[in-house]
Parts: structure tokens; C-alpha cells; sequence
């Protein structure tokens, strides 16, 4: 932010697990915040009454606009994103995640594209074939997390709905790094060879274009970067390389 205001990373109460994909071998999470740890750390590191948001229909699409004001500068410091649908409620669905999306422009949560690529192998998770598909009913919470001196994640456990350890990440608490067996499994229509690096490298691009990572994935018709094939992830990095810089 323009002030000299720090946003503190997220502690492992305000981060969400959800499953990202899933198959009879096992499942991948993803980690996310709610809109509650948004407004929760606006109003501790600007206080309540110097920050606000609007919301207004651009094309078509919501987007939202958290403005924050500025005392030196005597002005309010705007940050705007895109909303995408929900699949519950339409409008609230668009409002929060276009809330949730500025305010990773404002620096809230940008540590959660640094996190590694998560593995919950079949015999640590229960999964039920219905249809063509697999589901799985358990659920995920994140018990500790770490990060380093570049505000990345470098520690991480999560538990299940039993209060068992189906992940850890790091050393420095005494936890052991995953397997690669395990952290990379070999999943039909994933690709074996798909590193953390290339999630670094989409995050990378993706936060230096303001690119939400739903439009690069609704393109490919797949619902992770983990399931990328080797040419659509060069594509993919391809295009964005050539999109220019968001506005600040």
C-alpha cells in the first residue's frame, strides 16, 4: 500500500481448506480466506472508520473496490478486482469474492499463492465413487502454519475432521515434508512431472497481471492449475507473459 502500514499474514484459524481435485487415489486441498479475515485485518491495521467498499457492475461483471484512506496523503487509495459466480447465491457469491480478490490487492493474503502443491493420499481421507466421479465428505482445517523472512509458507499441518494430521509441511515445528509419492502422485489427466515451482511460476504472473485465476482455468476447461498438461500450462504462461502489468 501507498501508507507504510504492514498487513499481517494469516494465521492458520482464518485460512479455509478446500478440495481442489479428486480422485480414487487420493485428493488435492487448496487454501483459502473468507471475508471475515478480510474485514477482521482491514479494521486492525487501518481501523474501522478508514476503510470502506463499493461494488459496481463493469461489463457485465461485479467488481468490487476497497478504498482505504490515506492520512498523508489526505485521500482515499483505491484497489478494484472481479468477482466470479458462486454456485449458491449468484449476486452474494460475486460480491464476496470480489471483496475477497481486492483485497489481495491490498496485500491481504498474497502469502497463500506461495503455498505448496497438497496431497491427501486415499488412505488418509475416505472418497466414494458416485457416478463417473468421486466425492469425499471430510473436512480440512489448517492446524499450524509457518512462514519465512519473504512471507512465505514453509510450515504447515493440516487436519482432518478426526483431529488426524493428513499433511505436514517443514521441520522447524518437527513435522516431516511430505514424500514426493505423496505431495506428487500420478493421477489420470494430471501431470506426473507438475512441480510447486510451476504453481509459483502461475501465481507469479497471475498477481503481476491482476489475471483472476478462474478466467485462465474456465479456459482450459479444468479446475486446478494441478491439472494442467504440459502444453496448456506453456500456454497458459505464454499468454500471460504477454498480457501487460496491472494498474496499481
Amino acid at each position: 500500500m501507498e501508507n507504510s502500514k504492514t498487513i499481517r499474514l494469516l494465521t492458520a484459524d482464518e485460512i479455509e481448506c478446500r478440495v481442489g481435485t479428486i480422485s480414487e487415489k487420493g485428493l488435492s486441498l487448496l487454501l483459502y480466506k473468507d471475508a471475515r479475515a478480510d474485514m477482521k485485518i482491514l479494521d486492525e491495521v487501518f481501523g474501522p472508520n478508514n476503510w470502506q467498499r463499493t461494488h459496481e457492475v463493469i461489463g457485465g461483471n461485479l467488481y468490487c473496490n476497497v478504498q482505504i484512506y490515506d492520512e498523508k496523503k489526505n485521500q482515499w487509495i483505491s484497489k478494484m478486482d472481479v468477482g466470479t459466480e458462486s454456485y449458491t447465491e449468484k449476486e452474494k457469491g460475486q460480491a464476496s469474492d470480489s471483496f475477497k480478490r481486492a483485497c489481495v490487492s491490498v496485500g491481504i493474503g498474497r502469502e497463500l499463492y506461495t503455498a505448496p502443491f497438497i496431497w491427501v493420499s486415499a488412505g488418509k481421507c475416505s472418497i466414494q465413487p458416485k457416478g463417473d466421479k468421486y466425492i469425499t465428505y471430510d473436512k480440512f482445517r489448517v492446524k499450524d502454519i509457518e512462514y519465512n523472512e519473504n512471507r512465505e509458507i514453509i510450515g504447515l499441518i493440516i487436519l482432518n475432521q478426526d483431529g488426524k494430521v493428513v499433511y505436514s509441511l517443514g521441520s522447524s515445528k518437527g513435522n516431516t515434508a511430505p514424500t514426493e509419492a505423496e505431495n506428487v502422485p500420478s493421477v489420470a489427466n494430471k501431470l506426473p512431472s507438475f512441480t510447486t515451482d510451476r504453481v509459483t511460476q502461475m501465481n507469479k504472473e497471475l498477481e503481476r497481471t491482476g489475471v483472476a485465476l478462474d478466467t485462465v482455468l474456465s479456459r482450459y476447461q479444468i479446475s486446478s492449475v494441478e491439472e494442467m498438461t504440459d502444453s496448456m500450462f506453456t500456454n497458459a504462461m505464454n499468454s500471460l507473459k504477454k498480457t501487460k502489468k496491472k494498474a496499481a
